[in-house]
């Protein structure tokens, strides 16, 4: 089902960050492309850093790598996850690559000695990057998340660059805000002062919301969603909350039930039509709550303690299980902690073992102590092509700095172990 013109919808985010931008961006992705619509995504992040691929995990959680090879921000898996499309490094865009095009063309003399401003310059080339997708591959509905929280310094050209763009697209342009209802134990009820500051602060930049999602932990009763919309400026059909779910994948059916894929047809001069029956997914959800049959897999890395540092391989084994009828139990083990005395303790009894990658020396020894005992015992185990190379340079880095008499004496030995 192809429209006249791209339609462009922004996701922006508010109050507080890690609230889900990238999750509801898919998740209305899918419900649009569910509909017959061709749908992609892009990520703007605001930082310096040209793209993601030296960024510590503690910093930014894990490295997505897309098809042509570029490092991107986590949140392109999941839009491959939800859409089953492929991405590349023209959907996911830093501050840094933006400020190396403009240097670069001014450097070319490209803009003929004018002087070099964030505004128009900048905001340019971000627009430009915004409508590439749209206009290379003749995509219905492109959708825009904008990395950060409205306020932030480093997301203003981001911002600028979205009110022009309502301003040049008119219909064919909306903005999705999410904000934080949170709920105050003490006083027994939510606030909704801080999406009412949130909004303000947007619209301080010139953008009006035209939809709002309130990312909260329990339900919001209908008075309060009726208070959200009178005092932000928009329709009661356009509050939409997103509540705790148990799993990310129920984030559709979710924002299916409160119809926000047809407010948002709407408000791009489009009749919504019939309701998606999404049958695969609704498919996909029940494999996950009717799995009985428990199914450990142990993943060894350093950053286990963080949620996002390894997303791709959580959710690769969680699919897997699911879709083999199996409940996965994944049992993270800090890779500096594991010793020759301990590993026993804590890989016995696993299914399987995943060797997860990681920057430098640091736990390497007890990834090399887990995959020995997973050897000796038999235990299925994948390893990261990073833990192989990091294993194999410092084999040769032992053996080079080695006397020769005593690398021929050693070589035999290396090889056959």
């Amino acid at each position: 089902m192809a429209t006249t013109d791209t339609k462009y919808i922004f996701v922006t985010g508010g109050v507080v960050s890690s609230l889900g931008k990238g999750i509801v961006a898919a998740s209305l992705a899918k419900l649009l492309q569910a509909r017959g619509y061709n749908v992609t995504i892009q990520k703007f992040d605001p930082y310096i850093n040209i793209d993601p691929g030296t960024l510590n995990p503690y910093e930014h959680g894990e490295c997505y790598v897309t098809n042509d090879g570029h490092e991107a921000d986590l949140d392109l898996g999941h839009y491959e996850r939800f859409l089953n499309i492929p991405t590349s490094r023209a959907n996911n865009i830093t501050s840094g690559r933006i400020y190396q095009n403009v240097i670069r063309k001014e450097r070319r003399g490209d803009y003929l000695g004018k002087t070099i401003q964030v505004i128009p310059h900048i905001t340019d080339e971000i627009k430009r990057n915004v409508k590439l997708l749209g206009q290379k591959d003749n995509y219905d509905f492109v959708i825009t998340e904008i990395g950060g929280v409205v306020g932030d310094i480093e997301s203003l050209p981001f911002l600028e660059a979205v009110r022009q763009l309502k301003w040049e697209l008119g219909k064919n342009c909306l903005c999705v805000h999410l904000t934080y209802v949170p709920y105050i134990n003490a006083a027994g009820e939510f606030k909704t002062k801080p999406t009412q500051h949130s909004v303000k602060q947007l619209q301080e930049v010139g953008i009006q919301p035209d939809i709002l999602v309130l990312r909260t932990e329990k339900t919001l009763q209908e008075d309060l969603l009726c208070k959200v919309a009178l005092f932000c400026n928009v329709s009661r059909d356009a509050v939409i909350q997103s509540i705790d779910m148990p799993t990310i994948y129920e984030i559709p059916l979710l924002l299916q039930d409160q119809k926000m894929d047809e407010a948002v047809l709407r408000k791009v001069g489009i009749e919504p039509g019939e309701k998606p029956e999404l049958k695969a997914w609704r498919n996909f959800l029940a494999k996950l709550k009717n799995a009985k049959e428990g199914l450990t897999i142990a993943l060894v890395g350093k950053y286990v303690e963080l949620q996002d540092a390894y997303k791709s391989i959580d959710e690769s084994l969680l699919q897997a299980s699911i879709y083999n009828d199996k409940k996965l139990n994944l049992v993270s083990i800090q890779s500096e902690h594991l010793t020759p005395e301990n590993v026993e303790a804590k890989l016995q009894g696993c299914d399987g073992v995943i060797i997860a990658p990681g920057f430098g020396q640091r736990g390497v020894e007890g990834k090399l102590i887990a995959l020995r005992y997973t050897r000796e015992h038999q235990i299925p185990t994948l390893v990261s092509a990073w833990v192989c190379s990091v294993w194999l340079l410092s084999l040769l880095a032992m053996y080079w700095a080695m006397p020769m008499l005593t690398r021929q004496r050693l070589l035999p030995k290396v090889c056959t172990e």
